[in-house]
């Protein structure tokens, strides 16, 4: 199991648990739940909508099924006689939890890591866009390895040496296209972006400009969306 496994099944649980002792409240409230209470509530119901998201979608069945349960009206509403609406949330969290423990969303990690990689490509762009090309070059290098990091083992292949190093951008590229998971002129190209960004990490920043980490940053968003695509 994963690190990123481990830590979705962490949060599931700790999500039911405390659906659990919400409940519990709810069912015993004489009057409406309030102050730390309700801030529980509150907290548990933002974290569940982000994890449904994540990991079904915002087109999903269980995502719409999220949205109707917290648009009644008096959502926040909550006592003993009124808590319907937490029990169809909470249901929606052990239906999570179910497919989380046997394994029915086999892009859990990719629609997470699909993410993570949009966010960090956001944060090259920023970079780019404020003037900071070097900044932006080094960080932007960094996701191309990762992305190729991420592509070796979607296939199978060696992403460490025989002495546990990591592999590096070329070697992880070399065997990439030997393998053909993409052709020989997309492993020219994620040659000539790796330079720019090893110029940017060895402090030559005289070696190329704005413009190149520009296309770069293009290069990389499309190398994203044909190769790397979780959806």
């Amino acid at each position: 199991m994963t690190q990123l496994d481990t830590t979705i099944k962490n949060e599931i649980n700790s999500l039911v648990t405390l659906g659990e002792k919400i409940l519990q409240l709810a069912s015993r409230a004489s009057s409406s739940l309030s102050g730390s209470d309700l801030a529980s509530v509150s907290s548990w119901v933002t974290r569940i909508g982000q994890l449904v998201r994540k990991l079904y979608g915002d087109k999903s069945q269980h995502f719409d099924n999220y949205n109707r349960a917290i648009s009644i009206d008096d959502f926040y509403t909550i006592n003993s006689n009124w808590y319907g609406h937490i029990s169809q949330i909470h249901g929606l969290t052990l239906t999570v939890k179910h497919d989380v423990e046997n394994d029915l969303l086999g892009n859990i990690k990719g629609l997470l890591q699909a993410d993570i990689f949009s966010d960090f490509l956001e944060i090259g762009e920023h970079l780019l866009s404020e003037g900071y090309k070097d900044a932006a070059a080094v960080t932007i290098g960094a996701v191309l390895e990762d992305g190729l990091r991420k592509l070796c083992d979607k296939n199978g292949i060696a992403t460490i040496k025989p002495n546990g190093s990591p592999l590096t951008i070329e070697p992880l590229n070399t065997e990439l296209a030997k393998q053909a998971i993409y052709s020989k002129l997309t492993q020219k190209q994620v040659t000539s972006w790796a330079h720019i960004r090893n110029k940017a990490a060895h402090g030559e920043y005289s070696e190329y400009d704005k413009s190149q980490v520009q296309m770069m940053l293009l290069f990389v968003q499309s190398f994203a969306e044909q190769h790397l695509s979780y959806r």
